[in-house]
């Protein structure tokens, strides 16, 4: 196992010595600033690579491409064919870049939040979610709603995590829970096989928050049951989960995090970790601090060991700290450099395992 530094779509320079000066050596890009309104195209994709690379680094994988480019299928509108065809030829191009794993989400209205505020450790900046607020019409412009399309803004940043206020974007249908689970089967069916010729893992993140609806839109990927239906609705090699531990977190504690590490470690689907978590889960739960939430995150880096899961983890939603920067550098070193002490210490006890029965082997 190994850390990686994410959660930002441009791979600066500044960004790049940050991730060395923290003793990384791999890259994970969430919806990187490409060329293209319908698809990426491969030298973009060699490029953005090659840029990582120059600063020593590996691109590990690509978190999430813009949704406007399969908006339609997730809806099941018409024209979905047509982007989905425009996905395949994406999938296509990632492999042939050389970059093995590509995120994804299925949920139209994306992550949301009832609040961002000082009620962390000390004071610290952390987000919540309260399912009551979320469905109040007259809560509606205090929502905050991740931007996972937004354009480059005119600093060439957006802020910590891209949510912005305002109501759930208008997306002129309502879907019942068995229609996203139609349109998510068609989804599969027509991309998974690029995905295998390709050498590419989509790897899937659960719904954040995980209810079953917000917006007039069903929510699928919610539950650690819902993860193993969506595993099993087009069988294939290059389906794989993007193990949110705090969205795991949020469905049901740490008993829902070992669940779902248990289901899918030993399967070989588990592409990658995102190691945060939450106090409280659904209907209400804030974002919080590493070792202050739900599960004990030795214990569970320990289970993933054991599951066989041999990936990268990152980091994901921090706590903002004082003095902070709008993408949390402050939040996010204190992030890395605890998770490399997990793996540390559970690199430890597993060698110390080894040992023990390399010594019984030979009494």
């Amino acid at each position: 196992m190994r850390v990686v530094l994410g959660q930002f779509h441009e791979p600066t320079e500044e960004l790049l010595t940050f991730a060395r000066q923290l003793g990384l050596s791999g890259v994970q890009v969430n919806t990187p600033w490409l060329p293209g309104e319908r698809r990426w195209e491969l030298a973009d994709l060699i490029a953005l690579r090659r840029r990582c690379e120059r600063g020593g680094l590996t691109l590990e994988a690509i978190e999430n491409i813009p949704q406007s480019f399969y908006q339609k299928a997730m809806l099941g509108l018409p024209g979905r064919d047509e982007e989905l065809e425009n996905v395949r030829r994406t999938i296509s191009s990632v492999g042939r870049a050389g970059i093995g794993i590509l995120g994804y989400h299925f949920c139209p209205l994306g992550v949301v939040r009832t609040g961002m505020d000082g009620r962390g450790r000390g004071g610290a900046e952390v987000t919540s979610f309260d399912l009551g607020k979320a469905v109040d019409p007259a809560f509606a412009d205090q929502l905050l709603v991740a931007r996972r399309n937004a354009p480059r803004s005119e600093s060439g940043r957006l802020g910590k995590d891209d949510f912005a206020a305002g109501g759930y974007p208008d997306l002129g249908v309502e879907i019942s829970e068995e229609q996203m689970w139609d349109n998510y089967r068609y989804f599969l069916e027509a991309v998974l096989p690029a995905a295998e010729e390709a050498g590419v893992r989509l790897a899937i993140h659960p719904d954040d928050p995980p209810v079953p609806t917000l917006g007039g839109i069903a929510r699928i990927i919610r539950s650690v049951d819902a993860l193993v239906r969506a595993s099993e609705l087009v069988p294939s090699r290059a389906w794989a989960v993007e193990l949110c531990l705090g969205t795991v977190s949020e469905m049901g504690g740490e008993g829902a995090v070992l669940e779902a590490i248990e289901r899918f470690g030993p399967r070989d689907q588990i592409a990658y970790v995102h190691l945060r978590d939450v106090r409280g889960t659904v209907p209400t739960f804030e974002e919080s601090f590493l070792g202050e939430g739900n599960y004990d995150p030795l214990r569970v880096v320990r289970a993933l060991r054991e599951s066989g899961f041999d990936g990268f983890i990152l980091d994901d939603h921090t706590p903002r700290l004082v003095g902070d920067s709008d993408w949390g550098h402050r939040g996010r070193a204190h992030a890395v450099g605890y998770i490399q002490a997990l793996i540390h210490a559970t690199e430890d006890v597993a060698q110390t395992a080894t040992d023990a029965d390399a010594g019984l082997a030979t009494a």
